[in-house]
């Protein structure tokens, strides 16, 4: 490619000639009229595309994988070999220098990579298990990451830790999950989980929104194929609730799982109180005493009665 030199270089210092041009693929700047070199900078314009393949094939990938949070080393570390390319040696000799070098490239680690290693490997089963989104998983161990670089894993069991980072980071993504389904996932009590998760907000200043009753209920309408006329009838109790400050001081699944009870019977797609607390993992009592205080505040008795007549 030919470039005419307009502002750097405007004429020849040899024969005074103004027939100037450069040649951007070999760098140089060189006089028309007389070929005196005028510049000679070789400098590389061209795309970093780079290919490590055996085939030697022209592919247009780039020189790796982004950087992921989930992955210990962010995905920038390297490795020395795989077990494949073990079969791949001819001499012993080579074999042996092989497995020397993959045994020293693990030694090397730190303490906390083979921490990371373990747990967000822990990570990743429990946000499967809980089919939680990529954002929130890389969420999740962003915090972990920084809970282990300041040293508050110490006195804490690291399964505890990750379930906590995790609750974390579904409250921080508005991706309703409960305590008890944190704990079915994690095998951690619930209680653990809680305190470890206000532990780790409250060291590292993460703000945390309140959780909103209205997240719940559509993955708890779905659990009981409901339909969406009664998810958008307890979105609407719940809102009417939340204007007459009815929902604070009150737990956020159990006080949806009441406006969906409570929709339900207006609706007629009756629902029994314990087939709506199993699925939202609150005991009967409660949904019977937010069911109570909604009909109640709200005014929805006569509506209720009116759908039992029908």
């Amino acid at each position: 490619m030919v470039q005419l030199i307009r502002k750097s270089i405007k004429e020849c210092p040899e024969c005074g000639s103004k027939n100037i041009y450069r040649n951007t693929e070999k760098g140089e700047t060189t006089c028309r009229d007389c070929g005196l070199v005028l510049e000679d900078r070789m400098v590389d314009l061209s795309q970093e595309w780079r290919d490590f393949s055996d085939d030697g094939s022209e592919s247009k990938r780039r020189t790796g994988a982004p950087t992921s949070e989930t992955q210990f080393d962010q995905g920038l570390g390297t490795e020395v070999g795989t077990t494949s390319d073990f079969y791949k040696l001819g001499s012993d000799r080579e074999r042996d220098k092989f497995f020397r070098l993959r045994k020293w490239n693990i030694r090397i680690s730190t303490a906390i990579e083979r921490n990371l290693k373990v747990a967000l490997a822990e990570l990743k089963r429990i946000s499967s298990f809980l089919k939680l989104p990529k954002s929130v998983e890389e969420e999740a161990a962003r915090i972990y990451r920084l809970t282990v670089q300041k040293g508050l894993v110490r006195g804490r069991s690291m399964e505890s830790v990750v379930a906590g980072a995790l609750y974390a980071a579904c409250r921080r993504h508005e991706v309703p999950r409960t305590l008890d389904e944190m704990g079915e996932a994690s095998g951690i009590e619930k209680k653990e989980i809680g305190r470890t998760y206000r532990f780790v907000t409250r060291e590292l200043g993460i703000s945390i929104r309140p959780s909103n009753p209205a997240d719940y209920i559509p993955r708890f309408a779905s659990a009981l194929k409901l339909s969406p006329e009664i998810q958008s009838k307890a979105v609407k109790i719940l809102e009417s609730a939340r204007d007459i400050e009815l929902t604070s001081g009150r737990g956020p699944t159990g006080i949806a799982a009441a406006a969906l009870y409570v929709a339900s019977l207006i609706h007629g797609e009756k629902r029994t109180q314990r087939e709506v607390a199993d699925v939202a993992g609150v005991t009967e009592v409660t949904i019977r005493n937010r069911y109570k205080e909604l009909i109640k505040k709200l005014k929805l008795t006569k509506d209720v009665e009116k759908s039992k007549r029908k």
